[in-house]
Formats: structure tokens, C-alpha cells, sequence
């Protein structure tokens, strides 16, 4: 299982603070966020956008960093705090 969380206004939106998905065929972040699209139709408006930032077990990085079980992956929006 790979572990998400949503961070700031992202997790306002999606209601939701995180969950887990399954690692079998989820090898990118980019793939991450597409399962959680096809999880929840609802999730993938906001999981598309570009701006969205991401972390992999508290290292940031992009789109196409690799990904497998039992790692954490957060997103979370380009502006937090206040």
C-alpha cells in the first residue's frame, strides 16, 4: 500500500485528510494521482492541476518520481500557511 495525505486547502477540498491505495501498477506520482482520480471521480478535478505540489516520504518531487509499497506521498497546493 502506498500511503497519501492532502495538506491545506487541498484537504478542505477533498473533505478527506488522506488514505491508501493499492501499489500494484502505481509506479510514478503521476500515477498516484490518477488512481485516486478513478477512486474518487470527485478527487480528480482537483488532483489534476499543475501547481499541485508534492512530497515522497518528506522529499519533494515531481510528476514522474518513482513510487512503490509502503511509502508515504503527500500533496498539497503551491501557497500553505498564513
Amino acid at each position: 500500500m502506498i500511503k497519501v495525505i492532502f495538506f491545506a486547502a487541498l484537504r478542505e477540498e477533498l473533505g478527506c485528510g488522506g488514505t491508501e491505495i493499492s501499489a500494484t501498477n502505481v509506479n510514478t506520482v503521476a500515477e498516484v494521482k490518477l488512481a485516486l482520480g478513478q477512486q474518487n471521480n470527485d478527487w480528480q478535478h482537483y488532483l489534476t492541476n499543475n501547481s499541485l505540489l508534492c512530497a515522497v516520504n518528506h522529499q519533494m518531487v515531481n510528476r514522474d518520481f518513482s513510487v512503490k509499497a509502503g511509502d508515504e506521498v503527500a500533496f498539497f497546493p503551491p501557497v500553505t500557511g498564513g
